[in-house]
C-alpha cells in the first residue's frame, strides 16, 4: 500500500539510501536531515521507503519541488507523479514552481504530466546543463 506523509528523522536513514546521490557526496546526508526538519515529505510502499519530495517556500514566497528523489529501484512505476500530486495537495501558495536539468527528460515528462508548464531557464548552475524551470497554478482544489 502506498503511504505519503511529512518525513521524521526516524527515516533519514532510509531516504539516504534511497537516494542516488548520497553515495557519491556523503555531504548529502545533512542536506536529507535539513528537508526532514523543514519540508520533506515521504511516499512509502508496504511501509518503506520508496521516494521523498521537498516542497519549501524560499523561491519568492512560492511553493517550490526542491527535489523528487525515487529509489533506482523503484523507478518507472509513477512515483514521480504520485508525489508531485501529492506536494501539489498540500502547497499552501497559489503558484507552485519546480526544476530539472535539461538533461533529466525523465522529469521534464512527469513534471509537463502533473500540469506543469515551461516557465524559462536558468544557465551556468551545472557545465552545459542548463536547469529548465516549471511553473504550475495550484487551482483553490489543489492549494
Amino acid at each position: 500500500m502506498i503511504e505519503i506523509r511529512q518525513a521524521t528523522i526516524q527515516v533519514l536513514r532510509a531516504l539516504v539510501a534511497i537516494d542516488s546521490v548520497a553515495a557519491q557526496a556523503p555531504e548529502r546526508a545533512e542536506l536529507i536531515r535539513a528537508w526532514i526538519a523543514d519540508a520533506c515529505h515521504v511516499l512509502t510502499i508496504d511501509a518503506r521507503a520508496a521516494a521523498y519530495g521537498v516542497l519549501d517556500y524560499h523561491f519568492f514566497g512560492c511553493g517550490f519541488i526542491e527535489m523528487v528523489m525515487v529509489d533506482p529501484a523503484r523507478r518507472r512505476q509513477g512515483l514521480a507523479r504520485i508525489l508531485i500530486e501529492h506536494l501539489k495537495s498540500v502547497c499552501v501558495h497559489p503558484k507552485m514552481f519546480a526544476s530539472t536539468n535539461r538533461s533529466n527528460t525523465q522529469m521534464q515528462a512527469v513534471l509537463l504530466q502533473t500540469g506543469f508548464e515551461s516557465s524559462g531557464h536558468i544557465d551556468n548552475l551545472d557545465p552545459d546543463d542548463p536547469e529548465l524551470v516549471f511553473y504550475c497554478r495550484m487551482t483553490p482544489d489543489e492549494g
